[in-house]
């Protein structure tokens, strides 16, 4: 059976952003943010990594070597129309942005983190998770089992309603998974490993957006980055929000901060002053 495809294309601007889901989510965790950098002028495709928006088992048979075929093949295709891309995602996502970056320095000009997890350490993550961290094969992970637990990774009463109404609808390709396999999370940790050997020779710009209570990721996460990218990094902490910042109380900062940061490097500053000014208004009338 194939997988129906739900990744997401906004705006045709000059300049893409390749936006990539977290681990057991959906290309909708993005929607908002990609909604308003497609009305600052940029070109912004979400695509649905390989295995997701499906079943348990679909997911379970896919590694993270399958996830991130899913993002060089987007990638490319947002080469063909965009003449630089900048490269994100939320949380595990962020990880995969990062391992793009590090593989394809001269094709990714900058990565735009939001809560980027390279470690499950945030204050819901229940103690004894730790004790994963003794399982190191695929027949061991297969044993174990990792639910979402409320507040599900945002802040916000109204949006968690919202979410709470489409997972008890039962359609993953709304919320994603509820229960990721232990697998999964194994392959996870193996990316994560990767991805902090390359670390240091990540040299192009990046945005790291954080939230300090999150639930799912510490700030530490956040901090380790900043010490140890090769590049420029700017950091913005947010204090009202929780772990799926894209969708939380603070949305409208992470697009604004997002649009500021990709409008810097690209030379758009004195057009985009004005246009920045309302986004955040017209931006939330349409949500």
């Amino acid at each position: 059976m194939t997988l129906a495809d739900h990744s997401q294309t906004f705006g045709n601007g000059p300049v893409g952003f390749l936006l990539i889901h977290g681990l057991g989510g959906t290309p909708a965790e993005l929607r908002f943010v990609a909604i308003g950098l497609a009305r600052a002028g940029y070109t912004v495709h979400c695509p649905q990594l390989a295995g997701h928006c499906g079943t348990f088992e679909e997911l379970r048979a896919t590694g993270w070597e399958d996830w991130y075929a899913t993002v060089k093949d987007a990638h490319d295709e947002l080469l063909k129309t965009c003449k630089k891309v900048i490269v994100g995602g939320l949380s595990m996502g962020a990880i995969l942005a990062l391992h793009l970056a590090a593989e394809r320095p001269d094709d990714v000009q900058a990565a735009a983190l939001f809560a980027p997890t390279l470690k499950l350490d945030g204050w819901g993550v229940p103690w004894y998770s730790v004790l994963f961290n003794l399982v190191r094969t695929r027949a061991g992970a297969d044993l174990i089992r990792f639910s979402e637990r409320d507040p599900y990774g945002i802040k916000d009463p109204r949006v968690r309603a919202l979410v709470t109404a489409a997972i008890n609808s039962g359609d993953s390709s709304k919320v994603g998974q509820l229960t990721n396999p232990g697998r999964v999370m194994l392959e996870m940790r193996w990316l994560v490993n990767i991805v902090k050997g390359e670390l240091r020779r990540i040299r192009q710009p990046t945005l790291i957006v954080h939230p300090r209570h999150d639930d799912r990721a510490s700030l530490r996460n956040a901090a380790y980055l900043q010490a140890q990218l090769g590049g420029m990094v700017d950091t913005c902490v947010l204090d009202d929000s929780y772990h799926v910042i894209t969708i939380d109380r603070q949305r409208d900062l992470v697009v604004q901060r997002t649009v500021a940061f990709a409008d810097s490097l690209i030379g758009r500053l004195p057009e985009a002053a004005s246009r920045r000014a309302d986004i955040a208004l017209t931006h939330e009338r349409s949500a």
